[in-house]
């Protein structure tokens, strides 16, 4: 069975969020939660959304959602705010305590986006919110930047698919460190820049890729599967397109 995430876009209908000069933090999760899913989705994770659209939903609904859903991880999607406008900068993420895997997960999320350009403010417990207290999977709660921050707000704007892609990463290292995960390798080379040269044509074709080294070489990797028979499905697809290829796992 697929590892399963449920990505939380906190807030939504009447709930505004918080809001800085006519911008709603409801709107700004919402973009961002469907896009880290996107990308989840694509490499081979089990994604469950508690809201696609601008629907109100209890902080108690969102966890009983994951909790019905059987989730492996839930992370919650939020815009962070302060007393006065630029008082603060920086993504943090939340934790109803400490310990197990979450903290890993929140670590990892934190230094993809401090990669992005954002300060890192590191991670925080916090007792008060349901939907860390009410879920039964490891949860975490991102606060992607203050909402009432300039400099924020243009990262979050200018680097928005970084951004995506920099959360749907600390979610997928996450779970590599905690399992082996399946990859398509489609190239494995001496040069460098001819793995850079392949990477960038199936990048094209809208596939997630990574050159890593192994053993002195550079292999070009497509995808991340904890399941053995769906990455045998993409690399199908990708041999009809006429890469080479061969499955491997990893940790």
């Amino acid at each position: 069975m697929a590892t399963r995430v449920v990505v939380d876009a906190g807030h939504g209908g009447w709930d505004n969020g918080a809001m800085f000069n006519g911008r709603k933090e409801k709107d700004d999760n919402l973009n961002l939660a469907l896009a880290v899913g996107d990308i989840l989705k694509n490499n081979g994770i089990d994604v469950v959304f508690t809201r696609t659209d601008d629907v109100y939903q209890s902080p108690n609904e969102k966890a009983r959602i994951a909790n019905r859903a059987n989730a492996d991880f839930f992370v919650s999607l939020h815009r962070n705010s302060s007393p006065e406008p630029n008082q603060y900068t920086g993504v943090q993420t939340l934790l109803y305590n400490d310990g197990d895997i979450k903290e890993v997960m929140a670590d990892n999320i934190n230094q993809q986006l401090e990669q992005v350009g954002f300060k890192n403010l590191g991670r925080s417990i916090r007792k008060d919110l349901a939907v860390l207290r009410g879920t039964n999977m490891p949860a975490v709660l991102v606060e992607t930047g203050f909402i009432n921050n300039d400099a924020d707000n243009q990262l979050f704007d200018r680097e928005f698919d970084n951004i995506a892609q920099g959360i749907a990463q600390g979610i997928l290292t996450t779970i590599e460190q905690q399992m082996p995960v399946y990859r398509i390798q489609i190239g494995l080379f001496r040069n460098y820049d001819n793995a850079q040269r392949l990477a960038r044509r199936v990048e094209d074709l809208g596939y997630t890729v990574e050159i890593r080294e192994i053993n002195g070489y550079y292999a070009v990797l497509v995808g991340r599967f904890t399941q053995l028979d769906r990455a045998e499905q993409i690399q199908n697809i990708l041999h009809q397109d006429g890469f080479d290829t061969v499955v491997i796992a990893l940790r």
